[in-house]
């Protein structure tokens, strides 16, 4: 009996510790899963928080008294969903709702914060609006961008949130891609672009006419961030003009010479900076190398960033909205395994109060770790990315798939990324590749990348996975490779061009034809047309480039499995173009999966979308990878 006994305890410790060392398979819906509360904002005094909620499949709009809790709910909608809003004074919020059809309709309202008075300000409008100023101009105004008069060019008007008139403030002659307003809502700045130089062009005041200040190449970052409330005529901006990474300078726009640099590295990129209105001066720079790392120019809010940092100990955190006197804070916390949470924060009360789990479906023990990586390029570029591999799996001679971002100018960043977790959770490894052209590198390493998306690009994306197998971390019959957009337009190249490396492959929206990239960027772009060209090619003069890079024109060299998932919504898809490729690769005897799936701002349906989007390439890949 006692025997019996020991030999049930050994059995049920080796099961217990099989058990311990296998991996979970956690249902697709889980990472997928849509926010019950989301787009946390503070009142300008501090009063009162917003954000939309989840109710009956669509969200709307609640305002909470952050004192008393009071909660109040500002819409009730059954058609449209909202896309965005914004408080405009301390009682005012101004939101904007979208339909699903491809012309992506809206409406725009504006709401008192008791919710008793509500006035609709447009209707099915097809133009789009950009808000430049959001806090309200003599108690009636906000300052805003519209391509109202003509799609190809956003002009300036005064928006009047009591009558919805809308006034033009500044015409736009043809060639402005941006407008920038003071601290007092006064439009003073316009950035020209001729498709490949881009020129700063000032005004002290409204009456006078705008003189340009100063012209670079599109590959030069100048970035207006704020202007001093101190010096008059000159403006922050995150600059990288006679420099090869982004510093933060103090510009003077008469002269259009730098007055002072307030923070610049030859190793380090600066990607934000937070100009403070209370204090009347910037406070922080944001630089990234693999993570985010914040670098202060104030002590005041260096310690008062450091009480946040106590509270909320081995995690990121971001600040997502703010009061107008920095005291009371929206942040959001995440890390690599947590999709993380929003906090209210009251900073002279030192209180931090959670707001809402983003995806309470995920635990952190159960993620993977990204890792930074570097290797060299076949040219000797310094190649850098990100490698996650399986939990409770060897380290060798795993299956693998590679995801190229969507560039030009993007990057894969440090912090929870669901599409990683969730193939991680499924046995793979995961490598995520900053190929060149990937911003926040440097200068020259986003221009390395042009014109290069049929050669170097994908070369550098191969290296990448050579390196893995030289490592003996990847499996090197079980390769695949998927992308979004562009990411797709470079898997779907590698793949048919190194039946040697992938085993299979995918996109997802993918760019399958340059040609029709080029040629749907929407009206309101086309200033940066010129642009487009440098970076991709011409497809009147680079005619034989654009063809020999777009995979449409070589279904007749795929002979991996490929899977297809395209938005028949989606302005920037030739659905049909995609699905006639789809033919050809069937015709031509190559296993295909092919999916449509919508997405819109419904956010049930668009979660439906992606639940049936992952499992059919879950279905894909173990099809693929896991019988080889």
């Amino acid at each position: 009996m006692l025997k019996r006994f020991i030999l049930f305890i050994l059995v049920a410790a080796i099961w217990s510790c099989k058990g311990a060392n296998e991996e979970k398979t956690i249902p697709v819906d889980n990472f997928f899963r849509t926010q019950d509360k989301a787009y946390y904002h503070v009142s300008p005094d501090g009063k009162a928080l917003s954000y939309l909620k989840l109710q009956d499949k669509k969200l709307d709009l609640f305002i909470e008294d952050i004192e008393t809790g009071t909660v109040k709910q500002l819409t009730h909608l059954n058609e449209k969903s909202i896309s965005f809003y914004f408080w405009t004074s301390n009682n005012e919020l101004i939101y904007y709702t979208e339909d699903e059809s491809k012309e992506r309709k809206t409406d725009l309202f504006v709401v008192s914060k008791d919710g008793n008075s509500q006035k609709q300000l447009s209707s099915n409008e097809k133009n789009k609006v950009r808000v430049i100023e959001d806090q309200l101009i003599d108690d009636k105004y906000i300052i805003v961008a519209s391509n109202k008069r003509d799609s190809t060019v956003f002009d300036v008007y005064r928006l009047n949130v009591r009558t919805g008139k809308m006034d033009i403030a500044a015409k736009n002659p043809g060639n402005i891609t941006e407008w920038v307003t003071d601290n007092k809502g006064i439009l003073k700045i316009a950035v020209a672009s001729d498709g490949v130089n881009e020129t700063l062009l000032y005004r002290e005041n409204e009456s006078l006419p705008f003189k340009p200040v100063i012209t670079n190449n599109f590959e030069t970052t100048l970035q207006p961030v704020a202007f001093s409330e101190n010096e008059a005529d000159v403006i922050y901006a995150i600059s990288n003009v006679n420099r090869d990474k982004n510093a933060l300078v103090a510009l003077d726009l008469k002269t259009g010479k730098e007055k002072q640099v307030l923070f610049g590295n030859d190793t380090l990129n600066v990607v934000d900076a937070k100009y403070s209105k209370s204090k009347k001066k910037m406070v922080f720079v944001t630089c990234e190398t693999w993570k985010k790392e914040k670098f202060y120019l104030d002590d005041s809010t260096k310690i008062s960033y450091a009480k946040i940092d106590r509270l909320l100990p081995n995690t990121e955190w971001r600040i997502m909205d703010k009061d107008k006197g920095d005291n009371v804070f929206v942040l959001r916390t995440y890390t690599d395994r947590n999709p993380g949470s929003y906090y209210l924060y009251v900073s002279n009360e030192n209180k931090l109060k959670k707001l809402a789990d983003i995806n309470p479906s995920i635990r952190e023990e159960d993620m993977c770790e990204m890792k930074p990586i570097s290797y060299k390029s076949r040219d000797g570029l310094t190649i850098n990315g990100y490698l996650t591999l399986p939990k409770n799996k060897k380290t060798t001679s795993l299956p693998v798939v590679v995801l190229p971002h969507n560039g030009p100018g993007g990057r894969n960043i440090w912090g929870y990324n669901a599409d990683v977790q969730f193939l991680a959770n499924r046995g793979y490894a995961v490598l995520q590749v900053n190929y060149r052209g990937s911003g926040g590198y440097g200068k020259s390493f986003y221009a390395a990348g042009f014109k290069e998306w049929s050669d170097k690009i994908q070369e550098d994306v191969n290296d990448g996975v050579r390196w893995l197998i030289s490592k003996k971390i990847a499996n090197p019959k079980k390769v695949a490779i998927y992308g979004n957009g562009l990411g797709g337009f470079i898997a779907l190249n590698c793949l048919y061009k190194n039946p040697d490396i992938y085993s299979c492959g995918g996109s997802n929206s993918g760019v399958i034809s340059l040609f029709s990239y080029l040629t749907t960027i929407p009206p309101f772009l086309k200033s940066n047309l010129q642009m487009y060209y440098e970076i991709f090619g011409n497809p009147e003069t680079d005619t034989d480039y654009t063809r020999f890079a777009s995979p449409v024109f070589h279904a007749d060299r795929f002979k991996a499995p490929v899977f297809i998932a395209q938005n028949p919504k989606d302005p920037r898809v030739n659905v049909a173009q995609g699905v006639q490729f789809v033919k050809e690769l069937k015709k031509r005897n190559v296993p295909v999966t092919y999916i449509e799936k919508e997405e819109g701002p419904n956010p049930v349906l668009r979660q439906q979308g992606r639940t049936a989007l992952y499992k059919a390439l879950e279905a894909f890949l173990q099809e693929n990878l896991n019988k080889k």
